[in-house]
């Protein structure tokens, strides 16, 4: 029998929208397993730390000094799931990104919604290229949106991840440390020069998003392995992926698997609530049916829910009840207070 950790950011919906949010959503199989909770345990966060609740949560293991005030040190693990080999030195993860300007500061576009393709990245890649290899720094493409900068003598520089800062003042969010000097004139230069770069004249005359500037982050020194799943889309992938694990392990019967869903990030971090309930709606289906299910025909020992918002996060265990305590019913009241407990707490 194992244990079933289920990783849902933004599962708390915002306190304002709650009541009417909790109201639409159409998910017995989650108000059963909440009316199953049988411990919970909240952790609040400081609104202006440098990653997000299930950021810390998902690599807490990794030990990282003051690791409130730095993104998930993860660039050697993209580049390792890139297919490269776990390279010497300090490396970042540079993002291309859309700045836009609000009243009075510069906020970050969700780099989700960013709409890039290949051609266009390379194009800019190779004209940040030439820049940092001027300032003697290497720079590794990964993916459209995903860049490697090596940076050894900039490895204390406080930076935020993407999620964290997006939505937000730049200027609140943007590497600080010894080194932030260095960073913004690199930072500026490679402005300067995509600013009048033909893929942004070319975007520009189309009427799309420019991309403006470049976001550092998740530096890291060496190769760090999330322990959890990523990427799954419904439960039953999750028996395909344990069962690649199970050879490997040496105690079957007490395995824990974890699984990140983040369905519910891109909606919340641009207020987009209708989206946010049909993302909510469709993971009824793809995960709190069969987990329900493996729960109370005993496949799991229990099932934890780990719900967050921007500022806090939550853990719930659900064990499958005794028959004698028929008076837990059914409800999605845990996920109302829950989003009102944040908001006092803010």
């Amino acid at each position: 029998m194992s244990y079933l950790e289920i990783i849902l950011p933004f599962g708390i919906p915002p306190a304002p929208l709650a009541k009417e949010l909790v109201r639409q959503m159409k998910t017995p199989s989650l108000a059963t397993l909440l009316g199953y909770v049988s411990s919970e345990q909240h952790h609040d966060f400081d609104e202006f730390a440098r990653l997000l609740p299930h950021e810390l949560w998902i690599t807490r293991h990794f030990n990282q000094t003051h690791a409130k005030l730095n993104s998930p040190a993860l660039s050697h693990s993209r580049m390792h799931g890139f297919g490269m080999q776990a390279p010497a030195g300090f490396w970042f993860t540079l993002s291309p990104i859309h700045i836009h300007i609000a009243r009075d500061h510069m906020v970050m576009t969700d780099p989700r919604r960013l709409d890039i393709n290949e051609e266009e990245s390379r194009a800019l890649f190779n004209a940040a290229k030439e820049i940092c290899e001027e300032l003697g720094k290497t720079l590794v493409y990964g993916d459209a949106k995903i860049w490697f900068l090596r940076a050894d003598e900039w490895a204390s520089l406080q930076t935020a991840s993407l999620d964290a800062a997006a939505g937000h003042n730049m200027e609140i969010w943007i590497a600080k440390g010894e080194h932030e000097v260095a960073w913004r004139k690199l930072q500026n230069e490679i402005q300067m020069l995509w600013h009048i770069h033909p893929v942004n004249q070319r975007r520009d005359e189309l009427g799309r998003n420019t991309i403006n500037s470049v976001w550092l982050h998740s530096g890291s020194a060496e190769l760090q392995t999330l322990d959890c799943q990523l990427g799954l889309e419904r439960f039953s992938d999750l028996h395909q992926q344990t069962s690649q694990r199970a050879t490997q392990q040496t105690n079957k019967s007490d395995a824990k698997q974890r699984v990140l869903i983040e369905n519910l990030i891109e909606p919340t971090l641009n207020s987009d609530w209708g989206t946010w309930l049909a993302h909510m709606n469709q993971l009824e289906q793809d995960w709190f049916v069969p987990v329900l299910q493996a729960l109370q025909n005993k496949q799991f020992k229990s099932v934890q829910l780990v719900l967050s918002n921007g500022q806090s996060l939550t853990e719930l265990c659900c064990h499958a009840p005794q028959a004698w305590k028929f008076w837990r019913k059914p409800s999605l009241e845990t996920l109302f207070k829950l989003a009102h407990r944040s908001q006092q707490n803010a």
